[in-house]
């Protein structure tokens, strides 16, 4: 398989352009390009890279309208990125945020390329695994509605555990707070870790780091809690699909 992409990128044909609505935070973004760029290298060698349509917002627009519960307006912000990377010749889209895929539909309905949503990639990498209940850090918004969870259960059949509402409105804080403006805390990692441990406690066999800096904060290494961390496997979804 490797050998005949490697030809097919030789060619300079059949990889398609991955379509970014980045800048939520651009924090998370740079990791999404940066892991993008490195599996399409992996993959096709030598000085071969991400064919990529990027399109950055204003993180701050989007923050007010999100705690002011102005969903649609962020639907049309985001839906008029989705139609720039389209026109920008796109062929798939992702929304490199797992909050924003609160308005999926809305912004899908906007263009005529796919989304790659990130809670359907991160479901199919925990049913490989065999991941039948699972832990789940965010944003409020990510944890306690159905958007993300509903998506997970239904669809997918994982049973979801959240933190406790005190434990939320931490994880969110040190989100928008820290992580989200590059401030990575010693104390705020050790909060997180507290938290995951929590979970599984509740029966999570993992738990998914459902907001895309929160890689920035807590890896792999610092728990024995299997993490799934949703910007490296949104990422190299998206470097399959392009590839494929």
């Amino acid at each position: 398989m490797r050998k005949l992409l490697s030809g097919l990128g030789r060619k300079g044909g059949n990889v398609k352009t991955i379509g970014m609505i980045g800048g939520m935070s651009w924090e998370s973004t740079v990791s999404y390009y940066k892991a993008i760029n490195e599996g399409v290298k992996q993959n096709l060698g030598g000085l071969h890279s991400a064919k990529i349509s990027l399109v950055s917002v204003d993180f701050a627009e989007i923050e007010r309208l999100q705690h002011l519960g102005e969903w649609g307006q962020t639907a049309d912000i985001l839906g008029d990125a989705a139609r720039a990377v389209e026109a920008a010749g796109a062929d798939f889209f992702m929304i490199c945020t797992n909050t924003m895929h609160k308005v999926a539909d809305e912004i899908c309905s906007k263009v005529s390329i796919p989304l790659l949503h990130i809670a359907d990639a991160t479901a199919e990498q925990l049913v490989s695994d065999g991941v039948k209940k699972v832990g789940l850090l965010g944003t409020q918004f990510t944890m306690e509605q159905d958007f993300y969870r509903g998506r997970l259960t239904d669809k997918f059949g994982i049973e979801v555990v959240i933190p406790d509402s005190a434990q939320r409105a931490c994880v969110h804080r040190i989100i928008y707070e820290e992580l989200c403006q590059g401030k990575v805390k010693a104390t705020s990692r050790d909060a997180y870790l507290s938290i995951i441990q929590d979970l599984q406690a509740q029966g999570a066999e993992a738990v998914i780091l459902g907001c895309t800096e929160i890689a920035l904060l807590v890896s792999q290494q610092d728990t024995n809690v299997p993490l799934y961390d949703t910007t490296e496997i949104h990422a190299k979804a998206a470097v399959q699909l392009a590839l494929s």
